[in-house]
């Protein structure tokens, strides 16, 4: 149970209570993180906007390089919560097992293309507290390996994303806590 106190479903604003409901039909469950959330419905629907938009959509990354994202950022920033949320996501769409299974143990175990472990890479990178290092040259090798800058700009999004919601995570007990 998370640090702070969540409303029960049924006390929720009703335009989020029924997004829940359309996950639970969905997925199986409520995350944790998502009745974190419900606590307040402004941050809730502009985080299920992004969520939605960056990793449900059809967009210019493949879902299997975005859930791979997904598990090597909320892996290095310790957020098991949501290693686990997207190890299962992964399963769901479908993802071979030997990629989340190698995603789950690290970039260097990963028996991938070459182009997609540089993306990787730089999207670590872009994860870590030392991302205002990023230089052009780290552009230029994701450029070079193949990605436009698009991709590059969805794939630093999607970064962008889990670095927010694995401190949402981690800093309010998802998983971790009593109420």
């Amino acid at each position: 149970m998370a640090y702070i106190t969540y409303p029960e479903l049924e006390d929720l604003d009703k335009e989020v209570r029924e997004s829940l409901e359309r996950a639970r039909q969905k997925m199986g469950n409520i995350s944790e993180i998502q009745m974190i959330l419900s606590l307040r419905p402004d941050i809730f629907h502009a985080t299920s906007v992004i969520f939605r938009t960056l990793m449900l959509h059809e967009t210019e990354l493949d879902k299997s390089i975005k859930e791979t994202i997904a598990i090597l950022v909320s892996d290095a920033n310790g957020c098991d919560v949501c290693v686990g949320e997207h190890e299962r996501l992964a399963r769901m769409m479908g993802l071979p097992l030997q990629r989340i299974e190698e995603a789950l143990t690290g970039l260097d175990s990963m028996n991938i293309p070459g182009n997609e472990r540089v993306l990787y890479r730089f999207c670590l990178k872009c994860a870590g507290k030392e991302n205002y290092k990023i230089l052009t040259e780290d552009v230029d090798e994701v450029r070079s390996a193949g990605f436009t800058d698009s991709q590059i700009l969805e794939a630093v999004a999607i970064v962008g994303y889990f670095n927010y919601i694995n401190t949402l995570s981690n800093s309010l007990g998802a998983g971790k806590g009593t109420r």
